[in-house]
């Protein structure tokens, strides 16, 4: 990818107060792009424009909660405001709740994770769509292995990861008329604040419990960001990270044994916890 691939080019970047988001944003802004910042929490959305605007970039900062509708048009509409026009739309805000299905004690946490994860991705897209097609732009959707590869107590999580598929997949082709690409980021556990964001069946923050499963050899969001951008830059389809493509293979071949494999990574990540102090046996 060329060291200006974006240069003055506009992109919205959405959950970019942290974690893969806010690195897309400060890459975004070295290329020389011009970025909206979007996410709820409007101090950290404040100073990671104030970075991008240091490195010689445009930022504009939108606090949007992307589960709301109205915001969602708002953020689009706001951006064209500021910049003209649009060129990328990066839809990575996401979240999940660790828990069994019958452990809920009622739906509302699960439809939460659809509100956020699903429909707010589909809101911004929808609203992007006419400025995008005047550019023949790109949408990126930061996805997950959890959309090819199912884990236990992450129900919702998949559901929402697997209806993004589904929908992309089918507006991809919708929109290769009017040359806007859309590719599928799929990433495996990256390094950032998620898992500390996670919530439990009562919709609590799992906190430093979250954060103890991660291990040094795992991704950063420095690296995933620049793998995002790469991709996003040659109009890649579909790109999975860690062990994605041997494991979608053999899902097809043996789906019994992925299942087995699916349960060990998630008990494995839970001993970490416990190993750490972070939670008890």
């Amino acid at each position: 990818m060329k060291a200006d691939a974006f240069r003055d080019q506009v992109v919205i970047v959405t959950g970019a107060s942290a974690g893969i988001g806010k690195a897309l944003a400060l890459q975004l802004a070295r290329q020389g792009a011009r970025v909206a910042v979007a996410a709820r929490r409007t101090e950290r959305l404040e100073q990671i424009a104030a970075d991008c605007r240091a490195l010689g970039a445009e930022a504009l900062v939108v606090p949007t909660d992307v589960a709301d509708e109205a915001q969602c048009k708002a953020l689009v509409e706001k951006t064209v405001a500021a910049f003209g026009r649009l060129d990328m739309l990066i839809n990575n805000a996401g979240l999940a709740v660790i828990a069994r299905l019958e452990d809920y004690s009622d739906l509302s946490l699960f439809q939460h994770v659809m509100d956020v994860n699903f429909y707010g991705t589909v809101y911004c897209t929808y609203y992007a769509l006419p400025h995008l097609k005047h550019t023949r732009g790109r949408i990126v959707v930061i996805s997950s292995l959890g959309g090819k590869v199912t884990l236990p107590y992450n129900s919702a999580y998949c559901a929402s990861k697997y209806a993004l598929h589904g929908c992309y997949d089918a507006l991809r082709m919708e929109l290769a008329q009017h040359g806007v690409g859309v590719t599928m980021i799929c990433p495996w556990w990256v390094v950032t604040e998620f898992h500390e964001a996670q919530l439990d069946k009562n919709g609590v923050p799992h906190g430093a419990r979250g954060r103890a499963i991660y291990s040094k050899k795992m991704m950063t969001a420095e690296r995933c960001a620049e793998i995002t951008l790469h991709a996003a830059s040659q109009r890649r389809r579909e790109v999975l990270l860690g062990p994605g493509v041997w494991v979608t293979l053999l899902k097809a071949l043996a789906p019994g044994l992925v299942d087995w494999l699916a349960v060990k990574v998630f008990l494995s990540a839970a001993a970490r916890r416990v190993r750490s102090g972070k939670i008890e046996a």
